[in-house]
């Protein structure tokens, strides 16, 4: 069952963990062998092997009883590095640096992330991997240079990311698609929430035509809102307006809204899934002669420079991505940890009401 996080909540206290005792491995019996026999993750049988005292009792038995049935010994081998903990989370956004350098959202999910670590022992290295560097990413971070990785606009063709979690524990900024997906960790936005809300809030204003810009479509979060704009739509008993993709930038905002306008079917209102999209297809309707709220009602996702910043200001949802960073962030040092965790958790949004509608 999800766990819902509010804006708001109290923050854990200060973490910290001492150097393991240094211990051999056996070159032939490995930790991740005795993981998979325990049923655990690696990181939790190093902190079984290292002594920790906060590991539960039951998973100390597990680790315990497989490494001696595989015959692992930590006196043998050659060397403690194993199992030693580096102290570094990487953050991973498998992205191109035009598109995380132009979204905001990304800054301020690093920005909750590195607040949360700051009073624990644990480093924040930032990865930004371009389709070109996917492979060298994955085998740096395969390499055990990090205890975990925060991973931030995961795509659902891409399942190499979810075979990252067999040999580090990963956390996911969103919900993952795809095989092993249900066996991920992550902290998700309430998108479907937010998209029904949001056009709920234009058809309290008495829009009855409502279209809608939707975000890729290979990332869950877009299927997310669609799927929330077509449930208000049909709690309302009202046919859905024109639909078109694009890739969250205004850019393809300004595109999807040029489409839109092609379809001739008309609608007096929109649901546009990121606040950069609305603000590329305000220049749109802008130029076509079309009035905001006046002919369109707009609603969007995202409290952001281009929701407040765009004329008319738009009626969005704000999703705390500050929150988030700092959500992923808790539950991964937890799993690291060896502490249970609830691995699927919502966060709320909540609307924020301007001149577009």
């Amino acid at each position: 069952m999800s766990k819902l996080f509010r804006a708001g909540g109290k923050s854990r206290a200060s973490r910290g963990s001492t150097d393991p005792a240094g211990s051999t491995a056996d070159p032939i019996v490995t930790l991740d062998m005795v993981a998979e026999r325990a049923g655990v993750s690696r990181s939790t049988v190093s902190r079984v092997l290292d002594g920790a005292d906060d590991v539960p009792a039951d998973l100390v038995d597990r680790v315990i009883s497989a490494a001696a049935e595989l015959g692992y010994s930590p006196q043998r081998g050659g060397g403690n590095a194993a199992h030693r903990r580096s102290h570094s989370i990487a953050l991973l956004i498998p992205e191109t640096a035009g598109k995380f350098f132009a979204d905001p959202y990304f800054a301020s999910v690093i920005q909750g992330a590195a607040a949360f670590l700051e009073d624990t022992d644990y480093v924040l290295n930032l990865l930004v991997s371009s389709p070109s560097e996917s492979e060298k990413i994955l085998r740096h971070l395969h390499s055990g240079h990090v205890d975990g990785v925060l991973v931030v606009s995961h795509r659902s063709d891409d399942g190499s990311l979810l075979k990252l979690g067999e040999s580090v524990p990963v956390v996911f900024a969103g919900r993952p698609t795809g095989v092993g997906a249900d066996n991920a960790n992550y902290v998700d936005v309430d998108n479907v929430g937010a998209a029904a809300a949001a056009t709920r809030h234009l058809i309290e204003r008495g829009r009855t035509r409502i279209a809608t810009i939707a975000g890729p479509e290979n990332m869950v979060t877009s299927a997310d809102r669609i799927a929330g704009w077509e449930a208000a739509l049909a709690e309302a008993g009202l046919t859905p307006g024109p639909i078109e993709s694009a890739d969250f930038s205004p850019v393809g905002g300004v595109y999807a809204m040029r489409r839109l306008l092609k379809q001739e079917q008309p609608f007096d209102g929109i649901f546009i899934a990121s606040s950069q999209m609305a603000s590329g297809a305000l220049t749109v309707l802008r130029d076509a002669g079309m009035s905001v709220p006046g002919d369109v009602g707009i609603t969007t996702v995202d409290n952001d420079q281009f929701a407040i910043n765009a004329e008319p200001a738009l009626t969005t949802m704000e999703q705390p991505t500050s929150l988030h960073g700092a959500r992923i962030a808790e539950m991964l040092l937890d799993i690291i940890d060896g502490r249970t965790v609830d691995r699927h958790a919502m966060i709320a949004t909540t609307l924020v009401v301007r001149d577009s509608a």
